[in-house]
């Protein structure tokens, strides 16, 4: 495993406030994270997370190189993507699936970038945005996780996200980090 990938929409706060506080101060890989949130905020999450988590939290800069055991989050109204040699990269391209920063857009270019190397993981949200990323990691050998839709706050986004990649993990938020470790220790 050499990264983790995790997008949330509508409930997707309190459902990373479930997994990102508990990952542990030795979490070995680096954690890509797009919300869905308004263009012209700044971006509180950061500031929200960094107190919670054990683990550095920041907002991704481009052309950054990733480093394990630290959180990453897409900047307001940029696209989050990763690049062949482990790199970050922001982009101001159109919206995909209403969003910017979309879930698909971060998935699809690190399935592209760690192949087999990925984990994904779909959380709540309110509209497809992540199911065809996750398909992307699936087809490149990655592994799967995707929020129990009766856990989720709204469900329709790990329900895409299940219809798309069948073989996926369903998992309660609760339980998304041993999920997540056990995937890492294999």
């Amino acid at each position: 495993m050499r990264a983790v990938v995790i997008g949330a929409s509508a409930g997707g706060v309190q459902a990373l406030s479930q997994v990102l506080p508990s990952l542990p101060v030795d979490f070995p890989l680096p954690v890509l994270v797009v919300v869905h949130i308004p263009p012209r905020r700044d971006n509180a999450l950061v500031d929200l997370f960094a107190g919670k988590c054990r683990i550095p939290v920041k907002e991704a800069e481009d052309k950054e190189p990733l480093e394990p055991g630290t959180i990453y989050f897409a900047p307001p109204d940029y696209h989050l993507l990763v690049e062949a040699g482990g790199t970050l990269a922001l982009s101001s391209d159109e919206p995909v699936n209403h969003s910017r920063p979309a879930i698909d857009v971060l998935f699809e270019s690190a399935a592209d970038a760690f192949g087999t190397g990925l984990a994904g993981i779909v959380l709540t949200g309110a509209n497809s945005d992540g199911a065809e990323g996750l398909r992307a990691i699936c087809a490149a050998g990655g592994q799967a996780i995707v929020q129990d839709p009766a856990s989720a706050e709204v469900a329709t986004m790990p329900r895409a996200a299940l219809a798309a990649c069948p073989n996926s993990q369903t998992v309660r938020v609760e339980n998304i980090r041993q999920a997540l470790e056990a995937m890492i220790a294999r």
